[in-house]
């Protein structure tokens, strides 16, 4: 029953009396108000006449939510056998308060029949009602009750899904090889097997994309054939699978799809990386910092630099001749300080006439850390600039306005005008009322402390100068700002306000490696309207410090949909204060995606004082962050949510049910042993998985009880 009508329910018992008579009772259920005819079938209930069975049955078809759970306790209380059928329909209604009356009035029926309908509907619905079928189960003595249900619908699944890879149509047979694969079980390997090699490419994805999802390494071996395929959705399909399978041996074979500079190289590169980590994935990602595209070389450089870098004697030798000098230099940009014994043949590539090759030296003396090799980059800053200062000379000597002219403004209210015809004053209705939605959205932002971001109005206007032509002196100016150059603090302010967005860029983030001086002018660059100047500035400043990233955090409540890209840079930066929880919690507070990366902060750096506000996240049922919101307790390891989290064990869907176990198994919680111990069967080995990680602490269900 709706909470906010049982006030109004108990109002209308003390007005008709606790013995209301039955002609006025029978009127009542001809009332037009729901909460009226909802008290005359519970009065008329607790009367017990057999002849009013009718009256319960009629209600339990009512339009109001409320009278249909008053007509299922009803027609429980009735323990008639003839009722199961409509309770089963109540059991599949669209409310859950009337799902879960519907089930406990089943309890009360106990036959057979009563307990097929609670065991077929708990694989279909939502958590709350699945809670009150256990505990309905259990009120008709039903022993297992929660293992009987889970084991129940795990068959349902595996017949049906197998039954579909048989008999369906080619997207059904997709779906249902993905789906066999996530259970788990070796009959589903065997039978996937085989369909790697299927003449529909689709279907073989799919089966590789399953046996991924299996986590049964036979499967390695046949998975890796396929990288050799040249079926670009095939190949993906097999780097995830092998990735997810976390087999090392597989190393060689994805070094060899890393190199070869194609749209899937990436994700072969993140699969070594998520590899466990043995001399196999270190050779690999160090081949692929040496002949990888340069993103990938840096992204593998970057790896092996956390790792104690790469053998330096192959570096070398590339260095050595113009024709492999790139790929030695990106692999000393990646590696950085690890590779400062290779400085000295780092630096005679500053002085070549090759762009290309001065600016890969460049970035990597700026990556090494050096600060012998800042004469040289000044000097060629110089050059550049003087180079350039020809091309971007103003051809407007006076400054110029920064503000509108009458009529000009596009963010002004237009004045009201006679329209000329029908079409202008369409135009007219649409401009008022576009105009009424930004004032409405600019207020909302403004109550809610955000601030708005604004185009930049031009303050100089320069000859057309491509971008491309400008990245030497950006990737100058940024370097100069990694070395701590003298005078780099005033040089880069004044690039801080440059019309150009790649020198822009490169003033910023050199400015977060200047100190607090220097963060305090690269934060505001963190409203700039373009995205990817705010990605990397927000990057820039959780890898500079403690500063930067106190910096990202103040900002965070004055920002919108960006805040995304500030969370995902804390989450990825090598640190966050203590004092980030407060801020933190308050994005959980709003909810959406954003939420996620903040619970995976606060767990990050232990805010214990985060969880009732985790815990208070869990009541939003539809949630998008509820997976990592329950990770989040669990590493905060505090047992008082442990109630709460189990909560969890009975959602409908599978990440769902496994991060709840491993969040109890974190917490070292031991009272719930008897829902773990159940989904020990359920059909998705993720669960299985982590129910028997959660209660091998513990050691048997029963052990864990007391």
């Amino acid at each position: 029953m709706r909470t906010g009508a049982r006030p109004y329910i108990l109002m209308l018992a003390l007005v008709l009396g606790c013995n209301g008579s039955r002609d006025q009772l029978l009127a009542d259920l001809q009332s037009p108000r729901p909460e009226v005819r909802a008290l005359a079938v519970k009065k008329l209930a607790g009367q017990g006449n057999p002849d009013d069975l009718i009256l319960f049955t009629r209600a339990a078809k009512d339009l109001a939510s409320i009278v249909r759970a008053e007509a299922a306790v009803a027609l429980g209380e009735s323990q008639d056998p003839r009722v199961v059928d409509l309770l089963g329909e109540l059991l599949e209604d669209s409310d859950e308060e009337v799902q879960g009356r519907a089930a406990m009035a089943l309890s009360k029926v106990r036959n057979d029949k009563a307990k097929a309908y609670l065991t077929l509907q708990y694989g279909r619905r939502g958590r709350t009602t699945r809670q009150v079928i256990v505990q309905a189960l259990k009120n008709a003595n039903v022993p297992g009750a929660m293992a009987e249900v889970v084991a129940a619908e795990a068959k349902g699944q595996w017949d049906r899904n197998l039954l579909t890879l048989t008999e369906g149509e080619l997207p059904e047979r997709v779906g249902a090889a993905e789906e066999l694969g996530k259970s788990g079980r070796p009959e589903a390997v065997n039978r996937l097997l085989p369909l790697v090699r299927d003449s529909q490419v689709i279907l073989a994805a799919a089966a590789v994309r399953g046996l991924g999802d299996a986590g049964d390494k036979r499967a390695v071996g046949d998975i890796a054939l396929l990288l050799d395929e040249s079926f670009p959705e095939l190949r993906e399909s097999a780097i995830i699978a092998l990735s997810k399978l976390q087999d090392p041996a597989a190393a060689l074979r994805l070094q060899a799809v890393a190199v070869e500079k194609s749209a899937v190289s990436p994700l072969a590169i993140d699969a070594i990386l998520s590899f466990p980590r043995t001399p196999e994935t270190d050779t690999a990602l160090c081949a692929v910092a040496l002949d990888g595209a340069p993103s990938d070389a840096l992204a593998a450089a970057l790896a092996m630099r956390t790792r104690g870098g790469c053998p330096l004697d192959p570096i070398g030798e590339r260095l050595a001749r113009p024709a492999t000098a790139a790929s030695g230099l990106q692999a000393v940009a990646g590696l950085g300080p690890v590779a400062q014994p290779l400085l000295a043949k780092v630096t005679p590539w500053l002085n070549q006439n090759d762009a290309t090759l001065r600016m890969l030296a460049v970035d990597a003396v700026a990556a090494v850390g050096d600060a012998a090799v800042v004469p040289q980059l000044q000097k060629l800053y110089e050059q550049e600039a003087k180079g350039l200062e020809a091309l971007r000379s103003d051809w407007v000597t006076q400054k110029l306005p920064e503000t509108y002219g009458a009529g000009f403004d596009p963010s002004a209210t237009t004045s009201p005008h006679v329209a000329a015809s029908p079409h202008d004053e369409r135009a007219s209705r649409h401009a008022s009322l576009f105009e009424r939605v930004k004032a409405l959205n600019a207020q909302r932002a403004k109550d809610a402390g955000r601030t708005v971001v604004k185009p930049r109005v031009p303050s100089e206007l320069f000859d057309d100068v491509e971008a491309e032509r400008l990245v030497p002196l950006a990737t100058l100016i940024r370097a100069l700002g990694t070395l701590r150059a003298p005078g780099a603090l005033e040089l880069l302010k004044g690039y801080s306000q440059d019309s150009s967005i790649p020198l822009r860029t490169a003033a910023l983030v050199g400015l977060t490696r200047l100190g607090a001086e220097g963060v305090a002018v690269a934060r505001e660059g963190i409203f700039e309207p373009e995205r990817d100047l705010q990605k990397t500035l927000a990057q820039a400043l959780a890898e500079s410090g403690e500063a930067g990233q106190v910096a990202l955090l103040e900002a965070l409540p004055k920002m919108g949909g960006e805040k995304l890209l500030v969370l995902d840079a804390l989450a990825k930066g090598p640190g966050v204060p203590a004092s980030a929880s407060a801020v933190l919690q308050g994005v959980v507070k709003e909810g959406g995606p954003e939420a996620a990366l903040a619970a995976v902060v606060l767990a990050r750096i232990q805010a214990k004082d985060a969880v009732p506000t985790l815990i208070k996240a869990l009541d939003e049922t539809n949630s998008v962050a509820r997976r990592d919101v329950l990770l989040a307790l669990g590493t905060l390891g505090d047992v008082q949510a442990a109630d709460v989290v189990a909560r969890d064990l009975f959602h409908d869907l599978p990440e769902i049910r496994a991060a709840a176990a491993t969040a109890l198994k974190r917490m070292g919680a031991t009272t719930h042993s008897e829902f773990l111990d159940a989904l020990k069967s359920d059909y998705f080995r993720t669960v299985r998985d982590a129910a028997g990680a959660a209660l091998a602490k513990g050691g048997t269900a029963s052990e864990g009880a007391r």
